[in-house]
């Protein structure tokens, strides 16, 4: 069975994202309160998640957001204020570990329609579009299961994963200069979330 790519692309682009949500009233304060454990509990049940034990005990004893986009909840529901980008549909999903996908990435890149292997322009157009889509679910799908738990700045993110074998586990979206999505580690070893909110993520990526 063939796919529609268009249809799918289109399917995903609409999912939940915190963007569309109203926005919860400004709190005059660097740092917003912590979470109760209530609420918490209240976010997980509502998003299909578990969250992160350190992340958890930062949101119970230290603040809502403070260096990270914050958790709240809005009249439409709990979300990451700040955070424009993650997909809440595809957040019970596992996230994929890049290595999981790379050569399905070369394949993918391989066939990417060229003018000359067509009759006519219409022709190209049209098998162009479904590669696009397709290449714009796969892309979609990269950060399933994770959290834009901070934007650092030109197009550059911080992801928090909380769903599959890597939950817990902090990467960095660097897709818009080396099309990677790399994990951060400290001494050799993958970063905790406690450890990591005392440095850069740009700071902990071997590039």
């Amino acid at each position: 069975m063939t796919t529609d790519w268009i249809a799918e692309d289109q399917r995903i682009a609409r999912g939940r994202r915190f963007d569309e949500l109203i926005s919860p009233p400004a709190i005059p304060v660097a740092s917003p309160p912590p979470l109760s454990e209530a609420e918490i509990c209240e976010a997980e049940a509502e998003l299909g998640i578990a969250i992160p034990d350190q992340y958890r005990e930062y949101l119970l004893r230290h603040s809502a957001g403070g260096a990270v986009n914050r958790l709240c909840r809005s009249a439409a529901g709990w979300g990451w204020h700040g955070d424009s980008s993650t997909n809440y549909d595809l957040l019970t999903t596992d996230f994929p570990h890049p290595d999981s996908y790379r050569a399905y990435e070369d394949e993918l890149d391989a066939r990417e329609p060229l003018t000359q292997d067509f009759p006519d322009h219409n022709a190209y157009q049209a098998a162009w579009e479904q590669w696009d889509a397709e290449y714009g679910v796969f892309q979609e799908h990269k950060t399933s299961g994770a959290v834009f738990i901070q934007d650092n700045g030109c197009g550059f993110s911080t992801l928090l994963v909380v769903t599959g074998p890597h939950r817990g586990s902090l990467w960095f979206d660097g897709r818009a200069t080396c099309d990677q999505i790399l994990p951060l580690n400290l001494h050799g070893q993958p970063v905790t979330f406690m450890d990591w909110l005392a440095h850069r993520s740009m700071d902990l990526v071997r590039w």
